[in-house]
């Protein structure tokens, strides 16, 4: 069966990876500098401080539509660790063990790995269409 949302993937693709960079940006944020209901940040030569270092890059190149298949799998590397030792060790289930956003987001982000940043994007504006050949639209 063809969706019926299929004339509209490239676009509709566009606006998650804005909203779903703009989400993991905020993780980095309240690491790095204590905000959005984070009291204080971290130190940023720790583990806590490097994974922030990663969401407020990755979260901003995604956003932008700049290497995002570069900063998306680095980020689903980032968020694969950080269940591996924070959640994993807790529980089996992600449900149980609170890493339900972890991988979510890993897996998310190992889709955009595989794919170009979309219409809506510095890499298309850049290079244009060749930063897109193997998009799948």
């Amino acid at each position: 069966m063809k969706p019926f949302l299929g004339p509209y993937s490239s676009h509709i693709y566009s606006i998650a990876r804005i909203i779903i960079g703009l989400l993991y940006w905020q993780h980095g944020a309240q690491k790095l500098f204590g905000i959005l209901g984070q009291e204080q940040n971290v130190d940023l030569f720790s583990r806590l401080g490097l994974a922030g270092i990663i969401e407020v890059v990755g979260g901003a190149l995604i956003v932008l539509g700049l290497f995002t298949p570069w900063a998306a799998f680095v980020a689903s590397g980032e968020l694969a660790v950080a269940y591996y030792l924070t959640h994993f060790p807790r529980a089996f289930w992600p449900i149980m063990n609170g890493g339900e956003l972890a991988v979510l987001f890993c897996f998310i982000f190992l889709f955009f790995a595989s794919r170009d940043s979309g219409a809506w994007s510095l890499d298309h504006l850049i290079w244009g269409n060749k930063a897109g050949q193997a998009s799948g639209d």
